[in-house]
């Protein structure tokens, strides 16, 4: 199986998970699912089909995409299994975080002077 992914790789989202996480929810089959779901909610809120003009996005866009799609498939694998996190307020607090990384880049996103930028990039 292949990574699947636009906006991230199993690699970049296990890196987000830590390394507590569940070797199930952070195997391939698993992040191609919770990335397909991240990079459509992506979409949905800053209301652009950024997959669909990904290859056309310069270096800096593609980057905040990685971060933000990364960020929150890395939630779905924590919340998936959180027994081998040292406590759940460890895994909670890096679910918090990523998720404070999740809609700060959407912000960047969802402003349409960022988005004319992106589009005349």
């Amino acid at each position: 199986m292949a990574d699947t992914g636009i906006f991230a790789t199993t690699a970049e989202i296990g890196y987000k998970a830590g390394a507590n996480k569940s070797a199930t929810s952070s195997a391939e089959a698993y992040t191609n699912s919770f990335i397909a779901q991240a990079e459509s909610y992506i979409n949905a809120k800053t209301l652009y089909n950024w997959s669909d003009a990904y290859a056309a996005l310069n270096a800096d866009v593609k980057g905040i995409l990685k971060e933000a799609g990364s960020s929150l498939a890395a939630i779905y694998v924590i919340q998936y299994d959180m027994s081998g996190f040292t406590s759940r307020q460890e895994a909670l607090i890096m679910v918090n975080i990523l998720w404070a990384r999740v809609e700060e880049c959407c912000k960047l996103l969802e402003k349409e002077a960022n988005r004319t930028f992106v589009q005349e990039a």
